[in-house]
């Protein structure tokens, strides 16, 4: 291989090198953790839908939806994916001892 060739390409390889780990690698690490917490949403969760309204989960379905409350004696079915984000998480629930 002639060298040349080499010294054009080392540029364009030192920028992609830096494009991937100040950019691409922190989004795909984003998008995780969000799959991971909207997957991980369960009852009594506060979350927030892509359109901005803010709810308590009141049931999750199997079938990637979730039931949130909106307001007293107003339900909402919301699919899972457009949950943008988990306010308050409830806490675990602790085995009983006995």
């Amino acid at each position: 291989m002639d060298t040349s060739f080499l010294i054009n390409i080392a540029p364009f390889a030192a920028i992609f090198a830096v494009f991937y780990f100040l950019v691409i690698r922190p989004q795909q690490q984003q998008a995780k953790q969000h799959k991971e917490l909207i997957n991980n949403v369960r009852r009594g969760d506060t979350v927030v839908t892509a359109g901005g309204i803010v709810g308590r989960v009141a049931r999750v379905k199997d079938d990637g939806e979730v039931m949130v409350d909106i307001a007293d004696n107003v339900q909402v079915r919301v699919v899972k994916t457009t949950l943008s984000d988990v306010r308050s998480k409830t806490p675990d629930a602790k085995p009983d001892k006995g």
